[in-house]
């Protein structure tokens, strides 16, 4: 159908359909996870990572204190560690924790163990030193330590041993404490 003559026509282009109007859109790439679910789960798990370092700190500073304190909670049990300390580990410093702070009278044992070195220099041997029962005598924060000490030792292929019984005398004073020290008999 033609216009009438001497009628203006506007062009207008003709009305397309939704589907006609837009040429078909690209693939688009799958949607990437949103980066919160991510820092979520690291803030989640470097939380746990770093609980775990902490209570294993704590749990070695525990273990730690334990094993380097002393155990001064009884009198044959403060005997029996500066016994192992002094005349097994030879560690004086150790020993030293389990003696009283002043008027100790050890002078015995350390005799003692001055023999024990001269005679391992002498026979080229090693003695060791070891204790039976300990039998405590407790009256109030003093208490006596009686003990039989064990000195042996292999000479020229054959073994020795030598018993000393030995008394200690301890004091209750911020844990028990070894203050003195004598060979009985």
């Amino acid at each position: 159908m033609q216009p009438p003559a001497g009628s203006q026509v506007s062009r207008v282009p003709a009305q397309r359909t939704p589907s006609e109007q837009l040429p078909p859109a690209p693939a688009t790439p799958a949607p990437q996870p949103p980066r919160r679910r991510t820092r979520t789960v690291l803030t989640v798990v470097a939380g746990v990572l770093a609980l775990l370092f902490l209570g294993g700190v704590a749990t070695a500073y525990v273990w730690y204190t334990r094993a380097s304190t002393p155990d001064r909670s009884a009198p044959d049990v403060v005997v029996d560690n500066y016994l192992r300390a002094f005349l097994v580990d030879r560690n004086d410093t150790r020993a030293g924790l389990f003696t009283c702070e002043s008027g100790s009278q050890l002078e015995a044992l350390h005799a003692l163990r001055t023999d024990l070195l001269a005679r391992e220099q002498r026979y080229g041997t090693t003695l060791t030193v070891s204790w039976g029962p300990l039998a405590v005598q407790k009256q109030g924060e003093v208490a006596a330590v009686g003990v039989t000490l064990i000195i042996s030792a292999r000479i020229d292929g054959m073994n020795q041993s030598d018993r000393q019984p030995w008394q200690f005398d301890t004091r209750l004073a911020e844990g028990w404490q070894v203050c003195a020290g004598t060979p009985v008999g």
